[in-house]
């Protein structure tokens, strides 16, 4: 019998030349040369941390709409606003600067689908979903995209295929693990098709700038992992330029747990602020993750189930 770790180092040796692009340094190490700064300092890299938050969704939100020195490197109120944010979303202490705590959540590889889109998020306490289940009194964080988008009642077969060069072979089995779930817990149902054109999700693995909009752009090893639209749009694409296992491995990312996070997306689910949820935005390293409650009890809500 082979050995398990043995297994995943064949595994490994095979994936390497289909997802990883040479040695690059890692996307977001720049917010540790930031720890400490606070408002009314001038640091070179704060524009950076701006364009960060700005990707993400915080200096999009209304209160930020005057927003004029996103370029600069000034620690202004809106910085400070922008990161007050960011920090209830992820349960910090809401101070406004940059603490080691808050650099320390930053700086985690994560999924690159914003926490609030059009001024709108639905990560903090006060969206929370109360729920009583045989007399016990749970509370889910579960939120959904701005208009609550779904697939139509009609349509609950969907089918999916991969980008032609994708490693098929290495890929499939594994979504296919991850559609399963999902489908034991909702009315879906999923298919792989060869048609990747006419599939009503696809699956690719891009580096880099990828058609899909500035926003949207890989950005090298450690930092976006990977992103799904909305529905109906049904794409999901992996970033080439990582570390990827199948399975938990120290330095590695777990690619099943990354497409139950990004179908969790093609169906309507967008981030839950709830860390042991699948749709909980980053994502660690060796860690294997399954759907949580909070993850059931969303695309329930989301359907009607």
């Amino acid at each position: 019998m082979v050995p398990k770790v043995s297994f995943l180092i064949v595994f490994i040796l095979v994936l390497l030349p289909f997802f990883c692009y040479g040695t690059k340094p890692k996307s977001f190490e720049f917010l540790q040369q930031l720890q400490g700064c606070h408002k009314g300092e001038n640091v070179q890299g704060l524009h950076d941390l701006k364009q960060y938050l700005k990707k993400f969704g915080y200096s999009n939100y209304p209160q930020f709409s005057n927003l004029t020195h996103e370029d600069d490197d000034n620690f202004d109120e809106f910085l400070e606003s922008a990161i007050k944010t960011y920090q209830l979303n992820y349960h910090l202490k809401a101070t406004g600067n940059l603490d080691s705590e808050t650099v320390k959540t930053m700086m985690k590889p994560r999924c690159g689908v914003p926490d609030i889109i059009n001024g709108t998020t639905s990560m903090r306490s006060g969206k929370e979903h109360h729920h009583n289940h045989d007399g016990i009194h749970t509370i889910s964080h579960y939120s959904f995209f701005q208009g609550s988008p779904r697939w139509p009642a009609s349509k609950d077969h969907l089918t999916y295929a991969f980008l032609p060069g994708a490693s098929v072979e290495v890929l499939s089995p594994i979504c296919a693990s991850a559609f399963a779930k999902w489908s034991s817990v909702t009315h879906f149902s999923f298919e792989e098709i060869l048609d990747y054109n006419t599939a009503d999700i696809k699956i690719g693995v891009y580096s880099g700038d990828h058609g899909d909009g500035t926003s949207n752009s890989f950005d090298g090893r450690g930092g976006i992992l990977a992103h799904a639209f909305a529905p109906t749009d049904g794409r999901f694409h992996y970033d080439g330029d990582e570390l990827w296992a199948n399975g938990p491995l120290a330095g590695y990312y777990d690619l099943e747990t990354v497409a139950l996070h990004e179908i969790g997306h093609v169906l309507g689910l967008e981030h839950s602020s709830v860390e042991g949820a699948i749709m909980f935005p980053s994502i660690q390293d060796g860690v294997r993750k399954e759907l949580h409650d909070d993850d059931v009890q969303g695309i329930h809500a989301l359907y009607g189930i």
